[in-house]
C-alpha cells in the first residue's frame, strides 16, 4: 500500500488513518469541468492535526497556521508549491464528509 509522502512527526498517527476511504468520498468523481488544485489528503491530515495532535480551535486559526508555520505545513503533508485552501474549501469537505459514513468507518479499529 503507498503512502502519501507521510510527514515524520506525525506519521504515527497518520498511518492509523485510512485516508483512501476519505479521499474516494471528496475526490472529484468527473473528468469534465475545473481542475481540482486541492492536496485532498493534506487537508485530511491537517484536520486530524488541528482537533487531536495541535489543539488549534477554528479553521480560520489552522489556516493561518499553515500559512505561517512552514514546518507544519509539511508535516500535514502540504507541499511548500500547494497553496492553503480557504475556510471555504475544507467547509466543502467536511460537509462532504458528514454526509456519509466515512468518519465512522475510519474510527473503527
Amino acid at each position: 500500500m503507498p503512502t502519501w509522502n507521510l510527514p515524520h512527526r506525525f506519521e504515527a498517527v497518520f498511518l492509523t488513518i485510512d485516508i483512501y476511504l476519505i479521499l474516494a468520498v471528496v475526490s472529484k468523481k468527473a473528468l469534465y469541468g475545473v481542475p481540482v488544485q486541492l492536496n485532498y489528503a493534506a487537508m485530511s491530515y491537517s484536520l486530524v492535526a488541528r482537533r487531536k495532535l495541535e489543539r488549534i480551535p477554528t479553521i480560520q486559526h489552522l489556516i493561518k497556521r499553515l500559512k505561517h508555520d512552514y514546518m507544519f505545513r509539511l508535516d500535514c503533508g502540504f507541499l511548500l508549491s500547494d497553496t492553503i485552501p480557504s475556510e471555504a474549501s475544507y467547509s466543502r469537505m467536511l460537509t462532504k464528509l458528514a454526509e456519509t459514513e466515512v468518519l465512522e468507518r475510519v474510527q473503527e479499529p
